[in-house]
């Protein structure tokens, strides 16, 4: 019996996370076109709900941002009442991409059409 190889889903995409009040919203944008297909296939509301199920999300939204290689998640009363009440460490959700983007994911087959390019080295005096 073979195992399957993992690897995070930071390997495939970058994210961002606040807060909206009581709610949060993450967005995970794919490096590439290929890794974009993965998430919309792969990264349902339901996956994210359960990965943060001991925030107990009262429910999740995904929204599909195609020409951003972007799916957004809203995650509803997590934020224990939000940044004026919440007596949480992180009470604007500001770590929450960062803890999605630590999912252990099956690595797909195409895994290689998916990881970011590497652009030539900065160079001092650039930009």
């Amino acid at each position: 019996m073979t195992s399957q190889q993992t690897t995070p889903l930071s390997a495939i995409a970058h994210g961002r996370s606040g807060d909206k009040g009581n709610h949060a919203n993450i967005a995970v944008i794919a490096y590439t076109p290929a890794g974009y297909a993965w998430l919309r296939d792969h990264l349902t509301a339901d996956v994210v709900r359960d990965y943060f199920a001991s925030l107990t999300p009262s429910r999740v939204v995904r929204y599909e941002a195609a020409n951003l290689l972007a799916l957004n998640f809203v995650l509803y009363d997590v934020l224990a009442g939000g940044a004026s009440q919440s007596l949480r460490i992180d009470t604007q959700g500001k770590t929450l991409a960062l803890a999605l983007l630590q999912m252990p994911i099956a690595q797909p087959e195409n895994y290689t059409a998916m990881l970011r390019e590497k652009g030539p080295p900065f160079q001092p005096g650039e930009g």
